[in-house]
C-alpha cells in the first residue's frame, strides 16, 4: 500500500497504520463469518440468519482486500462503516425478549459500537488527510510585497522633490561627503 502524504510530504502513519490493521480484522471477522455462519447465528440467538452472515463476511472480506490494496484507503474505510450500521441494525433487530442468548447480542452490539467508532475515527483522519493534500499549494515566489518593481520605485523620493528632515540624518560628522569635503566637525579635527 502506498502511504498517502499529507501537506508537509510526509506519511501519515498513524492513519495509515489504522487502516491496515483494519483491513486485516475485517478479512479475519469474514473468513469467520463465511467459515461458519449458522454458528456465528446460533451464538447470537439468531439461529436462521445463517445466510446473512454469511453474506456480510464476504463484504468484510472484499472490504479488507480493498483496504491492503489500495493507494488510498479512505473509501474502503467509509465503506466499514457503512457494513457496521447494517451489522449493528441486524444484532438490535434480534434483541427481542424472546431470545434466549440476548445477552451475547449485546455484547456483540457493544463490540460493533466499538468498532464502528474506530472505523469513524479512522474515516476521518484520512479524509482530513485527503483535503489537506488536494488543497492548492500557493506559489508566492514572484511577489515582493512592493506596490511596484524594484527599478520603478528607484530615485522614487528624490524625483517627487522629497526632503529628508534633519532629525533622520545621523549626527553631521556622521554624514557622508556632499560636495568633496568632509563634514565641518571632521574638516575640523584635521585642521
Amino acid at each position: 500500500m502506498r502511504p498517502d502524504t499529507r501537506g508537509n510530504g510526509r506519511p501519515d502513519p498513524a492513519a495509515h497504520a489504522l487502516a491496515r490493521g483494519l483491513g486485516w480484522f475485517s478479512i479475519a471477522l469474514g473468513v469467520a463469518e463465511i467459515t461458519a455462519p449458522h454458528r456465528l447465528a446460533r451464538t447470537l440467538g439468531m439461529d436462521g440468519h445463517g445466510p446473512i452472515v454469511s453474506a456480510y463476511g464476504v463484504r468484510e472480506v472484499v472490504n479488507g482486500i480493498g483496504i491492503l490494496a489500495s493507494g488510498d484507503p479512505t473509501p474502503w474505510i467509509w465503506g466499514r462503516v457503512g457494513g457496521d450500521a447494517l451489522d449493528i441494525a441486524t444484532v438490535a433487530a434480534g434483541m427481542s425478549g424472546d431470545n434466549p442468548r440476548i445477552g451475547n447480542a449485546a455484547v456483540a452490539l457493544v463490540s460493533l459500537l466499538g468498532i464502528t467508532a474506530v472505523d469513524l475515527y479512522c474515516a476521518r483522519g484520512l479524509g482530513e488527510e485527503r483535503e489537506r493534500r488536494s488543497a492548492p499549494i500557493r506559489d508566492y515566489r514572484d511577489r515582493t510585497g512592493y506596490p511596484r518593481q524594484a527599478r520603478a520605485m528607484r530615485g522614487a523620493a528624490r524625483a517627487g522633490g522629497f526632503e529628508i528632515p534633519d532629525d533622520f540624518r545621523g549626527p553631521p560628522a556622521l554624514r557622508p561627503y556632499e560636495d568633496g569635503t568632509a563634514p565641518l566637525s571632521t574638516a575640523a579635527a584635521h585642521a
